[in-house]
């Protein structure tokens, strides 16, 4: 295809595009309508238009503006941009009845703020001479670095790859970071983890721009509710948490058995049994490797001990109050018979008494 082919062809491109401001012959395309970037770069918009060749004499003035046309501020004249934009347009060429040009925008040194959607207009020197491409280029700035996992059946290695959340597939150049320390570059990392180090990446050049921190699960604790003496029959729930990123799943485990068949954070028995006791651990595990807990021992009783309290206190009442009976009986039965005993005593004085007075009568 020759140039002038080609020119033409990329005529018919623009004056596909719909006409601005209800007037044919004049267009505006840019290369993207989206674009995103990372937090701290520097960013390119590209954006080319087109209008008859009659208004060529006329003066042109290319201008970048944020939000929609009727509110256009040159870029270069917002303080939130000063030091930072910069326009380069090229030269206007004209093809038969048709001229167009290419504008682009460059804005460095990117922060979240300007996430927004940006518009070129070109102005030409005649009442209505105004022409903006809309809707314009939408621009997102995002500051976030992510590890993703592939899966993996080995347990003391990972597979992981870093991606920016403009770029899911790769696009940029990647350092790995471990305990701080770069250690590999590359958009994957495949090697031994140890559960001793973290592990980050940071696209090349923008070292501040790091991942979270991803590392195997620490040791996990385990907990029991409720807390105390568990008794037969009643419901046990056992809990597991570990620091770890991303966050951990879990299982359970009974000591010298296979799994328990359950996993999640928390494990209920209900209606627990002495022969449910013994011995129970918990694994946490990522995408990058496992820890298991140390194990906690359940003692299941008969009864509780609050239930053996009572009962002791009951018995030894009873036992109580049995003895001050016991002890009252025999004071009484021992009254009983000291009062009898006194009644007879007095009785023989008596009949000592009388038989006295009887041997004085029979002196007289």
């Amino acid at each position: 295809m020759n140039s002038r082919s080609a020119a033409r062809g990329f005529l018919a491109f623009l004056l596909s595009l719909p006409a601005l401001q209800g007037e044919v012959g004049y267009a505006v395309g840019c290369t993207s309508k989206t674009v995103c970037a990372l937090k701290e770069s520097t960013v390119d918009i590209i954006c080319t238009y087109n209008f008859p060749k009659k208004d060529k004499e006329l003066n042109v003035t290319q201008l970048w503006h944020k939000g929609k046309k009727h509110k256009a501020v040159s870029l270069t004249k917002d303080a939130d941009y000063e030091g930072r934009v910069e326009y380069s347009c090229g030269e206007i060429s004209c093809i038969e009845n048709s001229c167009n040009g290419t504008c682009a925008l460059k804005i460095k040194n990117l922060t979240q703020s300007d996430s927004a959607e940006y518009m070129f207009s070109f102005i030409i020197n005649r009442k209505s001479g105004k022409f903006s491409g809309d809707p314009g280029v939408k621009l997102s700035v995002t500051d976030q670095v992510m590890v993703s996992f592939a899966s993996s059946t080995d347990p003391t290695r990972a597979n992981m790859t870093c991606h920016s959340m403009c770029s899911p597939t790769g696009g940029f150049k990647y350092n790995w970071f471990r305990n701080g320390q770069c250690v590999e570059q590359g958009i994957y990392y495949k090697g031994n983890i140890s559960s001793k180090d973290n592990y980050s990446c940071a696209v090349e050049g923008y070292k501040r721009l790091h991942s979270p921190l991803v590392y195997v699960p620490k040791t996990p604790s385990v907990t029991v509710s409720p807390s105390g003496e568990i008794v037969n029959g009643s419901s046990v729930t056992l809990s597991c948490s570990s620091d770890a990123n991303p966050a951990a799943d879990y299982t359970w485990f009974k000591e010298h058995e296979d799994s328990v068949g359950r996993s999640g954070q928390n494990y209920t028995i209900t209606n627990i049994t002495s022969e449910l006791g013994g011995n129970y651990c918990c694994q946490a595990h990522n995408a990058i490797g496992r820890h298991n807990s140390t194990c906690f021992y359940i003692h299941v009783t008969e009864t509780s001990s609050l239930t053996s309290f009572i009962v002791r206190i009951v018995v030894v009442s009873i036992l109580v109050l049995a003895t001050i009976l016991l002890v009252f009986l025999f004071h009484r039965t021992t009254r009983a018979s000291r009062e009898a005993s006194g009644l007879g005593e007095a009785a023989e004085m008596v009949g000592e008494v009388e038989g006295e007075v009887r041997d004085r009568n029979a002196d007289f």
